[in-house]
Parts: structure tokens; C-alpha cells; sequence
């Protein structure tokens, strides 16, 4: 990836490199809104780390409103996906995934806090690991219209921009070398998407 290769190298990427490097963001992170396997966090605070270094003043705001943009349209393109999966009578793979990857007890928990708090539910559930999709499923079990969806979900995506974006400043500037900011704020995401399982697991053993 562009991002990392300019990292690795500790030279700030020239025009040519940007013009590859932020299409490639947007891609990445829109495909892992759609599938939600890509660390779609690392590679934010990753482009982060090499926009903190570079001398482009607007580099932090053009991997902001990339990342926000992608993330908002996978997003959108997925709950779209698992609404038509709703109105089939066979429903789709697409929302089989949806489905697969919402435990009944998250996806319980997250009906019944999307039945209190509404809009505000759908907004935190993007910066809670793994909340995002139990909430999107039980958006679409209540059979919010895509409008209301969205609604809720453009300040999330915003919101999970900034977050990722200001971990990856924070590793950028904690070290010189733009790779070494970059393994920081990786071990960072990882760490944060980790937390939750592994507390889960401590209270089960107790």
C-alpha cells in the first residue's frame, strides 16, 4: 500500500503518490464496511501517521473526509444490501453475513438499547469494537428506512474518522521515523479492537 510504502522508506510521498494513495484508502475502507474482515481502523490511523508527516498542510483533512466518505457509502451500501435480504423471500448473502456476525446476545443488547436511545445507539455503535453491525442488524430487524439510517449513520462515520485519525496523529507524533508510527498505531487499533474480548474472557474465568 502507498501509505506504508512511504512509511517504510521515512519520505513523505510526493502528487503522484497521492493520487494513488487516497483512491486506494477510499477503496480499502469501502470494502471493509462491506466486508467486515479489513482493519478498516489501522489503515486510517496508518494514513494518519504519513499525513502527520508530510508537508502538505491539507494531507490530515483529505485522509479525514476520504476515510469518512468510504466508510459512510459501505455502510449505506451494506444496510441497502441487508434490506433487500430483509424483503426476499430467500433473503441474500448479504445478509446472511450481516446475520453471521451478530451474536444473539449482542445483537439482543443491541436491540434493546436502539429501542431506548434510537439514533444515538447507531452513532456510538461505530466507535464500540464489533458494535457495529449488531446495531446496523437490529436497525434493519426494526425496519428503519433507509433514510433514518443514514441519518444516524453519517455522524458515526464522522465520529469514527476523527478517533482513528487522532490515534494515528498521536503515533506519529510520539516517534521521527513515519514506520514507526505506523507499528505503533497499529499495536494501538489492534489493541483497542482486542480489549473487549479479552476483558469478556477475564470475567468468564473469574
Amino acid at each position: 500500500m502507498t501509505w506504508l510504502a512511504a512509511a517504510s522508506t521515512g519520505v513523505a510521498p510526493g502528487t503522484a503518490s497521492q493520487a494513488v494513495g487516497y483512491p486506494t484508502l477510499f477503496l480499502l475502507v469501502f470494502l471493509g464496511a462491506l466486508v467486515p474482515v479489513v482493519p478498516t481502523g489501522a489503515l486510517v490511523s496508518s494514513a494518519a501517521v504519513v499525513a502527520f508527516h508530510q508537508t502538505a498542510p491539507l494531507a490530515l483533512v483529505l485522509v479525514f473526509v476520504t476515510a469518512s466518505l468510504a466508510a459512510f457509502l459501505g455502510d449505506i451500501a451494506l444496510y441497502w444490501l441487508g434490506r433487500r435480504g430483509m424483503k426476499s423471500r430467500n433473503g441474500s448473502r448479504w445478509l446472511e453475513a450481516i446475520r453471521s456476525r451478530a451474536p444473539e446476545e449482542r445483537l439482543s443488547q443491541a436491540q434493546g438499547k436502539l429501542a431506548d436511545h434510537g439514533v444515538a445507539v447507531l452513532v456510538l455503535s461505530r466507535l464500540v469494537p464489533a458494535g457495529r453491525i449488531p446495531v446496523m442488524l437490529a436497525c434493519l430487524l426494526a425496519e428503519w428506512p433507509l433514510r433514518r439510517f443514514v441519518r444516524g449513520n453519517l455522524p458515526a462515520c464522522l465520529a469514527w474518522a476523527v478517533t482513528y485519525q487522532l490515534i494515528g496523529i498521536l503515533g506519529g507524533s510520539l516517534f521521527e521515523e513515519p514506520w514507526e508510527g505506523v507499528v505503533a498505531a497499529v499495536v494501538l487499533t489492534v489493541a483497542i479492537s482486542a480489549a473487549p474480548s479479552l476483558w469478556k474472557r477475564v470475567r468468564a474465568d473469574r
